[in-house]
C-alpha cells in the first residue's frame, strides 16, 4: 500500500481567537518582504536547511522558490539526512528525490539508519562526482553495496562508516576503487562472525594494503592488535592524524610503537581517551557513549532516473 510523505506540518492560516478570512485580509495587506530578497540569498538560506525541510515545507512557500528547489542542481550538491525521524522508506524516497535534482552534481552525502544496499546502488550511478559519503548505523548496507558505490564513484576523498554491521570485506576493494581516498573512518563496525579465521587485524591489513594516500584515519572500537597498526603505519606513509580509540587490544607501551606514533602524527588519539559526544561531521568521532561516560540525562535521542527507484516501492514522489 503506497506510503503517504506528504507534509504533515504545514501551518494553517489561522490563530486562536481570529479567523481564517481575517488572518488572511491582514496577510494580503502586509507584503512578504522575505520573499523580496535576492535570489542567491533565498538559496542561501534554502541550501541551509535540510533534505526533508526543503521538499515538505519550503519549496512550498511560492512559485519561485518552487523553481529554485526543483530546477538548481546546485541546491543539492551536499545532501544531509543524518538524525531524521519518519519511516525508512520514505527517507529513502526523499533521498533519491534529492539525489535526481543534484543532477549529477552530488558530491557529498550524510544518511543515518535507513541507507541500503539498493539506495546506495541508486546514489552511485547518478553521482560520479561523489567526494564524501557518511553513513551510520543503517542495517540494510552491507559489503555489496559499499563496494558498488566505490567502483562506480571512483573520485570518491572521504569514507565514514559507523556501526555497521558486516562490512568488512569491502574495505580493501574501496581502497583500490578509490585511490583518491585521504580520510577514512571505521567506527563500531562489530562482526564477531567468522572473526577466528579471519583474525582480529583483519581490517587494518585490508587498509594498509589499500589505502597508502590516507592523511586521516579513525578505526574506532576495534579488535586490531599492535601487529595491525604496525602494518597501517607502514602502508599508510602519509598518514597525520590517527584516531584508535577503544582499540583495547593495541599496547603503545609494547616496542617503540608509541614513539613512532608520536614522531609521525600531528593529532592522535590513544586507545584509552575518552569518548567525547561531539558531532559526526568531525569524522573521527560518533555518537557513541561508554556507560561510565554519560548521565541518563545526556543520552542523545535517535529518532531524471528516478522513477525506477520510486516504483520499487509502490509509490513515487509525484507529492514533490
Amino acid at each position: 500500500m503506497p506510503m503517504d510523505c506528504s507534509n504533515t506540518h504545514m501551518m494553517k492560516g489561522t490563530t486562536s481567537g481570529g479567523s481564517e478570512e481575517g488572518e488572511s485580509s491582514n496577510s494580503c495587506s502586509r507584503p512578504n518582504r522575505f520573499l523580496e530578497l535576492p535570489e542567491d540569498v533565498i538559496r542561501d538560506i534554502l541550501r541551509r536547511l535540510g533534505v526533508e525541510d526543503v521538499l515538505e515545507n519550503a519549496q512550498r512557500v511560492c512559485s519561485s522558490w518552487r523553481k529554485m528547489c526543483r530546477d538548481d542542481p546546485s541546491m543539492w550538491r551536499v545532501i544531509d539526512m543524518k538524525r531524521l525521524g519518519g519511516e525508512d522508506e520514505c527517507l529513502e524516497v526523499m533521498c533519491a528525490e534529492a539525489v535526481d535534482r543534484s543532477q549529477g552534481q552530488l558530491t557529498e552525502i550524510h544518511i543515518d539508519h535507513f541507507a541500503t544496499d539498493e539506495l546506495l546502488l541508486y546514489i552511485s550511478e547518478r553521482s560520479r562526482q561523489l567526494r564524501c559519503v557518511r553513513i551510520r548505523n543503517c542495517s540494510g548496507v552491507g559489503d555489496g553495496g559499499l563496494i558498488a558505490l566505490a567502483k562506480k564513484c571512483p573520485l570518491l576523498e572521504e569514507m565514514h562508516l559507523a556501526e555497521l554491521s558486516d562490512v568488512h570485506n569491502c574495505i580493501e576493494p574501496i581502497g583500490h576503487s578509490c585511490p583518491n581516498l585521504t580520510w577514512f573512518t571505521l567506527s563500531y563496525c562489530h562482526s564477531f562472525r567468522d572473526r577466528d579465521y579471519r583474525g582480529e587485524d583483519f581490517e587494518a591489513l585490508a587498509i594498509a594494503k589499500s589505502m597508502p594516500g590516507l592523511r586521516h584515519l579513525g578505526v574506532v572500537g576495534n579488535g586490531m592488535t599492535n601487529e595491525g597498526l604496525e602494518a597501517i603505519l607502514d602502508g599508510c606513509p602519509s598518514l597525520e592524524s590517527l584516531d584508535i580509540r577503544k582499540c583495547n587490544n593495541v599496547d603503545l607501551l609494547l616496542g617503540e610503537m608509541g614513539d613512532r606514533i608520536a614522531r609521525k602524527m600531528k593529532c592522535f588519539k590513544r586507545p584509552d581517551d575518552r569518548m567525547e559526544r561531539c558531532e559526526w561531521e568531525a569524522g573521527l568521532c560518533i555518537y557513541h557513549f561508554d556507560s561510565e561516560d554519560y548521565d541518563e540525562e545526556d543520552q542523545y535521542d535517535e529518532q531524471g532516473q528516478g522513477g525506477a527507484y520510486f516504483d520499487s516501492f509502490g509509490y513515487s514522489s509525484d507529492g514533490w
